[in-house]
């Protein structure tokens, strides 16, 4: 038999993580992911 889940939707749709990690994970990434776009280009005369 499944266990039914208890918990609020609006609980669940909550954000429970680190908002400031989140962000500069995804400043981190953005900007990598520039930089290597950038060097791809210098690299292969784009």
């Amino acid at each position: 038999m499944a266990e039914k889940h208890t918990a609020d939707p609006v609980e669940i749709m909550r954000a429970t993580g680190h908002p400031e990690l989140e962000y500069a994970a995804g400043w981190t990434i953005a900007g990598l992911a520039t930089i290597g776009t950038i060097v791809a280009v210098w690299v292969f005369a784009i």
